[in-house]
């Protein structure tokens, strides 16, 4: 499998990873009854089992019933599941879920989830019983590879955060007491500019401290730190050694940006697109410029979902570009009087909506079994046309219109189709 489709096909487990983590993260039960099982690939499914029998047979001294009958069978279901395995668990170990979850209007419902081969090695045995499922660990391996230590100051703030993978994520921020350059009646220049300079260095201190207490303890995950400013801040800040020297020697660059609140780490991340060339964001960003590029030269561009869906199937779709914010299902009507076939996209959550044929306007149903997800709708589509597909951040601004302006769906065209 070429490096390509590697990339895909793990995009792909991410999401659908994802779903399931953000489906387990809404239930609840009404007691410690949710059971959480990490199963790494070397550990026998034979003590599993074992283990799973003996917490069964202790959840018989559980004083509630309901409680007691619930943990109890949810161990039976996890313990149905793992029949299904051999000795050992497939790659990267397994994690099972299984519990009564409240269901509205008093009652609940059984539900039983296996995620097998998560992205990352499941390190070790870990069993769970909570009022909630445990995703933790889960989300923790599906954080995007890449982290890079943002920081962007001037002498009136601060502010410092991350670059995880495709995420900038805002972390610490510092106003600062430094006076402008014209001093107060009653104090002489020089008082004045020594004080302008203690109050400066005062404020780098705080900066390289808020640096410091957030990028040490990452120092061997790092994988550089990019800092942002007018000139001559940034140059002041980095040559008057605030910041720990192991932190220091991790600055792969300083460039200059317009503004040093949270939208001055977006910036810095677009000043810093050489250095950061094979960084995930910036991959996602040369997509986004050659759909827009395209998209203006008004020919080897689609988006929206029934168009970027009509080119696919026309195997006219070089790149499908999906926002990874995107949660939808699509459903498909089929009209019983005209034969026409409409496709309407709703959030996951919200109910089959009714329908009127878009040709004939007669009243077309649909039911749960005429609708899914509508990336892997398209997804599907896609593999069959050999397409390659492109899950696109939101983090920058492009990233965002993808999500906001666009449905979430786009496409660059082989050629013209005329749609």
């Amino acid at each position: 499998m070429s490096q390509q489709a590697d990339q895909e096909a793990s995009d792909r487990k991410k999401y659908e990873f994802r779903k399931v983590i953000e489906d387990l993260t809404e239930f609840e039960g009404s007691g410690t009854q949710l059971v959480t099982i990490y199963v790494p690939e070397d550990r026998q499914v034979s003590d599993v089992v074992a283990h799973v029998t003996q917490e069964h047979s202790e959840a018989s001294n559980i004083k509630s019933k309901s409680t007691r009958t619930n943990v109890q069978d949810a161990l039976t279901s996890i313990k149905d599941r793992l029949r299904y395995y051999d000795t050992y668990p497939p790659e990267n170990g397994i994690v099972l879920f299984s519990g009564a979850v409240d269901s509205g209007g008093g009652r609940t419902e059984m539900v039983t989830k296996v995620l097998e081969s998560p992205p990352q090695p499941v390190e070790s045995f870990r069993y769970h019983c909570d009022s909630d499922f445990l995703t933790d660990p889960l989300e923790e391996m599906l954080a995007d590879s890449g982290l890079y230590g943002l920081i962007v100051l001037d002498r009136r703030e601060a502010n410092v955060g991350w670059l995880k993978g495709k995420r900038i994520e805002a972390v610490k921020s510092a106003s600062s007491l430094v006076p402008g350059k014209q001093r107060k009646g009653g104090q002489s220049a020089q008082r004045f500019a020594r004080l302008r300079l203690e109050a400066i260095d005062n404020f780098y201190q705080e900066v390289a401290g808020m640096a410091n207490d957030l990028f040490v303890p990452k120092r061997h995950e790092i994988e550089g730190i990019l800092v942002g400013g007018p000139s001559p801040t940034k140059d002041e800040f980095l040559d008057g050694d605030y910041l720990h020297h192991e932190i220091d020697d991790a600055v792969i660059g300083k460039f200059d940006v317009s503004y040093t609140d949270e939208s001055g780490l977006r910036e810095l991340v677009d000043a810093a697109e050489d250095a950061l060339a094979d960084a995930e964001v910036m991959k996602d960003k040369r997509e986004m410029e050659r759909f827009f590029k395209e998209l203006n030269a008004g020919e080897l561009a689609t988006y929206g979902f029934e168009q970027t869906r009509e080119n696919l199937v026309m195997g006219a779709v070089d790149r499908l570009l999906i926002s990874e914010d995107l949660r939808k299902d699509v459903v498909v009507y089929d009209c019983p009087e005209c034969g026409a076939t409409d496709y309407e996209v709703i959030d996951r959550r919200k109910a089959t909506p009714s329908h009127d044929c878009s040709d004939c306007g007669a009243a077309v149903s649909a039911t749960e079994d005429d609708r899914e997800d509508a990336i892997e709708h398209l997804i599907g589509i896609a593999e069959q046309r050999g397409t390659e597909t492109k899950f696109i951040s939101t983090d920058f601004e492009k990233g965002e219109q993808l999500y906001n302006a666009f449905g979430g769906f786009a496409g660059i065209l082989r050629y013209d189709t005329g749609i």
